[in-house]
């Protein structure tokens, strides 16, 4: 059973139109891969989900309409988005951070066992939980956009290029806790990814886009047998 689907979503910047009847699904619980080039449309493809721009088709979270509701509504439903960059607010504290993460529910009862769940995924943030974010590293700030995504107790995690910019041992450490998040709290996860070996190894489930059209979709083992997808994405 899905739970975010998206059928024939068109989306533009102004007179620009950049996606043309896209149709991607994440099933509950599931991971998704978005692959493709760069200007292939996949940052539009997250923020037209999320509400960020003009959009037109329908998006579906867990049976429900969500096509037509702003940005900050469709957070509150539990789409959490993880932005290319980042996004940390850079002078602000750590914990600072992942307490705006939470403001739609700052008076939840559950506050405080979920600050302990994002450290305990990622005790460096609690390390430096007095630090400001503008003085942690790249691998650091990744672990904290996710970690004040998580405080938002979603039910879908969108994720734009989490490997961008760090080493690849931090890569695979940011990989492994998003795979025991997905795994353990049952968190979907919806990312896009330049590396397609790593979204593969991933997700369950994976798409190509093309200019602003989804080529081929399926699971990661069709992907690899697909020779097109191998010469462009995987290198063999």
């Amino acid at each position: 059973m899905n739970l975010l689907t998206v059928k024939d979503l068109h989306a533009s910047y102004g007179a620009i139109k950049v996606l043309h009847g896209v149709n991607v699904e994440v099933s509950k619980g599931g991971a998704t891969a978005v692959l493709g080039a760069n200007g292939a449309g996949k940052t539009t493809l997250l923020r037209a989900i999320c509400g960020m721009i003009t959009r037109s088709g329908t998006i579906e979270l867990d049976g429900q309409p969500i096509d037509k509701l702003d940005t900050a509504e469709i957070a509150r439903r539990g789409v959490a988005h993880v932005p290319q960059g980042r996004g940390t607010f850079t002078t602000l504290t750590a914990e600072e951070n992942l307490r705006l993460g939470a403001y739609t529910r700052r008076k939840s009862p559950k506050l405080q066992q979920d600050f302990e769940l994002v450290y305990s995924y990622f005790p460096r943030l609690y390390e430096r939980r007095n630090q400001q974010a503008g003085t942690l590293s790249g691998g650091e700030q990744q672990m904290l956009a996710v970690g004040r995504a998580l405080m938002l107790e979603p039910k879908l995690l969108v994720l734009d290029e989490p490997s961008f910019g760090l080493a690849p041992r931090i890569v695979q450490e940011i990989f492994g806790i998003m795979r025991k998040i997905n795994r353990e709290q049952h968190v979907s996860v919806l990312v896009v990814e330049q590396n397609a070996n790593l979204a593969l190894d991933f997700a369950d489930r994976a798409c190509v886009l093309e200019t602003g059209v989804v080529v081929t979709s399926g699971s990661p083992e069709d992907m690899r047998q697909n020779e097109d997808v191998r010469r462009a994405y995987l290198g063999y």
